[in-house]
């Protein structure tokens, strides 16, 4: 499960998904589940994946994307954020350890384990990917020398 979870993040962090999915390929199952799960949902546009369904969408003025499996089980939840919108410990440890870099992507992942957030930073030569919870300081996830 933690698996396909972290493929989850890392197809919204590249912006990338396989075949797209209109509602009428959606499990029923699925579109009832959201349907509960966020009633006042606008703009809600399907996906699929090899073993979930992604709906993007405006919920209180926000885009979120729902993971959900065949079976209407909610796997999670991501929104792109601003980095004022992150826990104040971890704004204040970004200025400090990271004052060289640019941010390209950050957003925020919930689920049935917590949340969590995962913010790309680059500078000319590198792109880093971290990750932190609200408790914890930033720890890398990932990190490439570009060409």
């Amino acid at each position: 499960m933690k698996k396909i979870f972290l493929s989850l993040v890392m197809f919204v962090s590249l912006g990338t998904m396989s075949a797209f999915a209109d509602s009428a390929d959606v499990s029923p199952k699925v579109l009832s589940a959201f349907s509960n799960d966020f009633n006042s949902a606008k703009e809600v546009n399907w996906s699929a994946g090899v073993n979930y369904f992604r709906a993007a969408f405006t919920f209180n003025g926000n885009h979120v994307f729902a993971f959900y499996n065949a079976d209407g089980d909610l796997l999670g939840l991501t929104r792109y954020i601003s980095s004022l919108d992150l826990p104040m410990n971890l704004q204040i440890s970004l200025k400090k350890d990271y004052s060289g870099y640019w941010i390209s992507d950050l957003f925020e992942v919930a689920n049935n384990n917590g949340t969590n957030y995962y913010i790309t930073l680059e500078n000319a030569d590198t792109r880093i990917v971290l990750k932190a919870n609200a408790d914890t300081d930033w720890k890398r996830y990932n990190a490439t020398r570009k060409i």
